[in-house]
């Protein structure tokens, strides 16, 4: 079983006069911040915004790149080359990476954002791309990644730090790939039923699929989205049953090496 496990959460998703999600509420709650670059959410503003409350927090930093698709949110597959999809990623990264250096403080990881994630997770050649990526930018920074996804293997062979993660509001397909939002079985809204479905899923190695069918994963860290209803008390349950199972629950930097 593992002991020790990250709670993440999307943020800085807000986009000028537009506000999403609570994110000063959420805040309180989690280990590390995934926050939107300006692609798929997110402005100069209230990146610095975001920068600073995870800091205020001790949370730990992590840039949230996606598909230049601010009108779907990110969520709509894009037909986009691996090549130039690098450099919509580092053009991302980078603009994070700037305001942490701003405040003397560096990133500690990117996760990949919507649709981008979902693809990357079975696509081998894009993986490799935006694992590439990371590397060169800081082989100091933690690629997240769908636990047993093509983004973990290919993090592996470029000897690219790696965290597996596991959502608390999705259901899963047998395969190990996300539920399609289009399904309205694919969000877990009952934030009892997420506690005690992730303490499982951590203590014993197993996941259960929305089939019914189980398969092994390893997580590292748990998301939660922040739009996700009851999103907040997602992240006070499971936090409090993970802490009961007497799992800690810590940033992904201090135990992923």
């Amino acid at each position: 079983m593992n002991n020790k496990v990250d709670l993440n959460c999307d943020m800085g998703e807000s986009f000028g006069a537009y506000k999403l999600a609570m994110d000063e509420e959420a805040i309180k709650y989690i280990t590390s911040a995934n926050i939107a670059c300006g692609y798929h959410a997110g402005d100069p503003q209230v990146m610095a915004q975001t920068v600073d409350m995870a800091l205020t927090h001790g949370i730990g930093l992590g840039a949230h790149p996606g598909y230049p698709d601010l009108m779907g949110f990110g969520r709509r597959k894009m037909d986009v080359a691996p090549g130039e999809m690098k450099n919509y990623f580092i053009y991302q990264i980078g603009a994070l990476q700037a305001f942490a250096s701003s405040k003397g403080v560096k990133l500690q990881h990117v996760k990949p954002h919507g649709a981008l994630y979902n693809t990357a997770a079975v696509d081998k050649e894009l993986a490799r791309a935006l694992a590439q990526v990371i590397y060169n930018l800081d082989k100091d920074l933690i690629f997240m990644v769908l636990a047993n996804s093509e983004m973990e293997w290919a993090a592996e062979e470029i000897g690219l730090k790696y965290a597996r993660e596991i959502f608390a509001d999705r259901h899963y397909n047998s395969d190990g790939t996300l539920v399609s939002r289009s399904n309205p079985q694919s969000v877990i809204k009952n934030s009892d039923e997420a506690a005690k479905r992730l303490v499982k899923v951590i203590k014993t190695g197993q996941i259960e699929a929305l089939d019914g069918t189980s398969f092994p994963v390893k997580a590292d860290s748990i998301c939660v989205h922040g739009d996700t209803p009851g999103a907040i008390q997602h992240m006070i349950n499971l936090r409090q049953s993970l802490e009961e199972a007497g799992i800690d629950v810590i940033s992904m930097g201090k135990f992923i090496r």
